[in-house]
């Protein structure tokens, strides 16, 4: 390991907070830029341009994190769903900070806030390169679902809470 240093690691102080519905065009920017970081094919970016996307509305109606550093948003999560589970529906961090913790921060944002309203699992399709994050914060594969194009499908994960 040496002196190696991530990019940003523990340089700037993280605040994450609500994000509003006016961080929608950064966030969904935020989105593709992370979703091209795994070298995607841009004909699959474009296809999966409503998944990659959030709206004032979406963001209005759900709750939805930002993690800033400085001044730039660096990371988010959503959520959606009610009761006792709950689908991370977004989780997504910049690539220049991929590798500094901040995703693990926002996990962590995330489950607590969940615990602290008695939810029991928060269910994951996950990238296929994400997954390995999940699996090493606690969560478990539990199958998988269907996604785009035809014939891909996604690992889907199950963090338990309770």
């Amino acid at each position: 390991m040496g002196g190696h240093r991530h990019h940003g690691e523990a340089a700037v102080e993280i605040v994450i907070e609500r994000a509003q519905a006016a961080d929608a065009d950064t966030l969904t920017r935020l989105a593709h830029a992370a979703k091209r970081h795994w070298r995607y094919a841009e004909a699959d970016i474009a296809r999966w341009r409503d998944a990659l996307t959030l709206t004032p509305g979406f963001i209005a109606r759900h709750p939805v994190y930002a993690a800033r550093a400085g001044g730039d948003i660096v990371g988010v999560y959503a959520l959606t769903g009610a009761g006792a589970t709950r689908v991370l529906e977004h989780f997504w961090v910049a690539p220049a900070h991929i590798g500094t913790g901040i995703g693990r921060r926002l996990l962590a944002h995330a489950t607590t806030r969940l615990r602290a309203e008695g939810v029991t699992a928060l269910r994951i399709e996950s990238d296929p390169h994400a997954e390995g994050f999940y699996l090493k914060a606690g969560a478990r594969r539990v199958g998988e679902v269907p996604s785009t194009p035809a014939g891909r499908t996604l690992p889907l994960l199950v963090l338990t809470l309770a």
